[in-house]
């Protein structure tokens, strides 16, 4: 626990572990120049400005390519960069898009990858510098049903990274007139809900039941047409408002001066927040935000830019502070992301994502807009900027690569200091972001470290030890991994291993604060019990199959017991498994991790059973199996544990303890062992023990234990022997009195 909190105090004190590199060159070098840009047959070398790639038919240029990543944050549900090549031609016009490599649990294998590429073909064909000069809004993808969050991030990437990139290759500006309109702090005055909704301060959009199917009978999908909304036309389906709460008069009415102030607390210079809030059936919120940390139902849309909502960058608003606003199912406030470009005196639109569902997993989407503009009493117009001279011209303010926290820096100077700077922190600012999960999972640890150093204590009390295993694995299960998705995964293992070998990089694994520390953990463990701490107590999965046997042994369900000679045989299996994957992703890690569905953690633990159906039926199969033979996959699939098995035969403690008579006579310890760790000569299989600590309850079970039973036979005989009633009691004289034992000795003697 020391070293635990010398790791997370060094986290947030020291600086970025690693630097940034452009990761295009060792992708471009997978596919054809035609595939990207097309008529290219050719690559050139990288601009010394920024990782853009001149794509060439023969000797002249036609286009450039680029990696999302490189030049935009795009972290997506697994909090991994997603990499996409994307070509423009000479223009700057999308003209080829290609995702080459990402870590997305649902589309890594549970969605084919091929409706993802489909997913951005209406990205095809759009210029982020005519669409900015116009005021067009950028094209929406097209959502896939089961991987909403991964195609808005990677669709967001595309844009937002050929807004920029176009920029840069146009010389660093773009050809408009620029922001016409500003802020006015000192515009308006506090008011009221009528006044606000009067003079266009908030903006509504009220969508009908009618609305809704006529938008789906105009999107053409006879699926979403064939399961209309229910109910009369008329009725309410969303009712949904927005204001600009950053403004000083319209903030102050709706949250208060109270709430105003603790924003304005939050809020960087410059930084803009909006309030939505929304009546009816419908949910602006959903549940999506939950599992990726990502808003997938609304999106503010300005020139080029499209912005999303992460979890950590909303605050969930009880009541409005004016008195005559009404009642709201939902209110919500967000602060729009540093980094972007956001005029928030221009006009930008609220877009709302509503899903139908078509099917048991597929959804149909459609989409309506709520455009807003701030208006006149609380903005102003922009003064003309003195002329400065040609030599001392500089472009817009904006730190590209980092959305959440950026300072002023120029774009030019960013994108040309690519693979030279610092990176960008990210990963501290999503370990800030998960303080409270972050210390739910230390607090566990914690508890496991005193489960596990005062055993001796907790197991001589069966009923008490019982009970706190079982709650430990219930908030196993349903906390760290149904909620907090926290499953270690053979995955991490190679895709560590294969790190090692080619651009090992600390934030990569830095990203992902839980499974950091939960691996930091295990790493510490296997040094002191091997990997019994984790397969045991940490392992979601693991968690499952035990209580779900449990709930089995309960209703009776007949258990089966391996003959040992089977058994031995089968467990190395395992192993097996783990060395064919290591061998694999030596090659090819993307084979490796596909093959890795082996594990059903992800469809178990992950993605809820929310898969394909052969995917389900293996998982389900696996815990059908685990009813009737307990830890059924621990003991002989689980490719995880045989990877820690390994580096856990350097323990350098033996806790469990034994006596003399284990396994000759006894063999019960043996018998009852969960996952058959216990040779039948009484050796503890380190290997295999999982530490539930079941043997130790038994070591000391003086009504189980043939030793610990002779000792408490012996205890009470000795008691026995000791009580009064067991003493001789001395002869009553003719007087009624009691004649001294001595004396009447004495007397018969004589």
């Amino acid at each position: 626990m020391a070293a635990l909190a010398l790791l997370l105090s060094v986290l947030f004190t020291l600086p970025v572990l690693a630097q940034k590199s452009a990761q295009l060159g060792r992708f471009l070098d997978q596919v054809q120049a035609a595939d990207i840009v097309p008529g290219a047959d050719h690559f050139g070398a990288l601009l010394e400005i920024a990782p853009i790639a001149p794509a060439l038919k023969g000797e002249e240029i036609i286009g450039y390519a680029y990696l999302t990543s490189d030049i935009v944050n795009t972290a997506g549900y697994s909090g991994k960069p997603i990499h996409t090549l994307v070509g423009l031609d000479v223009d700057g016009t999308i003209i080829g898009l290609k995702l080459v490599e990402h870590h997305e649990p649902i589309v890594l294998i549970g969605i084919p990858q091929a409706r993802i590429d489909a997913s951005m073909m209406d990205l095809i064909g759009f210029n982020p510098m005519q669409a900015a000069k116009n005021g067009e809004a950028p094209p929406q993808v097209d959502i896939v049903s089961g991987a909403t969050v991964t195609v808005l991030v990677i669709g967001d990437g595309v844009l937002r990274s050929a807004g920029r990139v176009a920029h840069l290759l146009n010389g660093g500006t773009i050809e408009t007139a620029g922001p016409t309109r500003m802020v006015d702090p000192q515009g308006g005055a506090v008011s009221n809900w009528e006044t606000l909704l009067g003079n266009g301060a908030v903006r509504r959009l009220h969508i009908t039941v009618g609305d809704v199917n006529e938008a789906f009978a105009l999107s053409g999908d006879p699926k979403a047409m064939k399961r209309p909304e229910p109910g009369n036309p008329d009725d309410g389906f969303v009712d949904l408002y927005v204001a600009l709460v950053s403004h000083p008069a319209i903030g102050r009415t709706l949250l208060g001066d109270t709430g105003f102030e603790r924003l304005q607390s939050q809020l960087g210079t410059g930084q803009a927040a909006i309030l939505i809030m929304g009546d009816g059936r419908y949910s602006f919120k959903g549940s999506g935000y939950v599992r990726g940390g990502i808003f997938d139902r609304i999106e503010v849309t300005q020139g080029v830019e499209t912005i999303r909502f992460r979890d950590k960058q909303h605050e969930r608003i009880a009541d409005l502070a004016t008195a005559d606003a009404p009642s709201f199912k939902e209110i919500a406030l967000f602060r729009i992301p540093t980094g972007v470009q956001f005029q928030p005196a221009e006009t930008f639109s609220l877009q709302l994502l509503v899903q139908r569902a078509i099917g048991a997993l597929d959804k149909a989407f459609t989409s309506f807009a709520l455009d807003y503009r701030l208006p006149a009493p609380y903005s102003k117009a922009v003064p003309p900027a003195p002329k400065a001279p040609a030599a001392a011209k500089a472009a817009p303010i904006m730190d590209i690569n980092n959305p959440e926290g950026a300072t002023s820096a120029s774009i030019m100077a960013e994108i040309a200091n690519f693979g030279n700077g610092p990176d960008a922190p990210l990963w501290q600012r999503i370990w800030r972001s998960k303080i409270a999960s972050i210390s739910v999972l230390v607090i566990m640890l914690g508890v496991l470290t005193g489960i596990f150093f005062f055993q001796d204590i907790l197991v001589k009390r069966e009923k008490l030890f019982n009970r706190i295993r079982l709650a430990y694995l219930l908030v196993t299960l349903f906390w760290l991994g149904w909620v907090a998705h926290a499953q270690l995964s053979v995955v991490n293992v190679l895709a560590f291993a294969n790190a090692l070998r080619t651009d090992f990089q600390w934030s990569y694994f830095l990203i992902d604060p839980l499974i950091f520390i939960l691996w930091f953990s295990v790493a510490a463990a296997l040094l002191f019990w091997g990997r019994g701490p984790f397969c045991g107590w940490l392992c979601p999965f693991g968690a499952l199959q035990e209580l779900t046997n449990k709930a089995a042994r309960l209703l009776h369900v007949p258990q089966i017991t391996v003959p040992w000679g089977l058994h031995e045989r089968l467990w190395p299996l395992k192993y097996v498994i783990f060395l064919v994957l290591f061998g694999v992703s030596l090659t090819s890690l993307g084979l490796a991790e596909k093959l890795a569905e082996v594990e059903p953690f992800k469809t178990a633990i992950i993605l809820h059973f929310l898969r394909d159906w052969w995917f389900v039926l293996f998982a389900v199969a696996l815990l059908v199996a685990g009813l009737f033979i307990e830890r059924f996959f621990c003991r002989y699939l689980c490719p995880l544990g045989a990877a820690l098995a390994i580096p856990g035969r350097l323990r350098m403690f033996d806790w469990l303890k034994r006596y003399r008579e284990c396994g000759n006579p006894c063999m019960r310890c043996a018998v009852e062992c969960p996952v058959g760790a216990i040779h039948p000569e009484g050796h503890i299989n380190p290997n295999e023990c999982i530490s539930c600590l079941h043997c130790q309850v038994l070591y000391h079970h003086d009504h189980k234990c043939p030793v610990m039973i002779q000792k408490r036979l012996k205890r009470e005989k000795r008691a026995a022997m000791a009580s009064p009633s067991m003493k001789p009691f001395s002869p009553v004289d003719t007087k009624g009195g009691v004649a001294p034992l001595n004396a009447s000795s004495q007397g018969e003697k004589a």
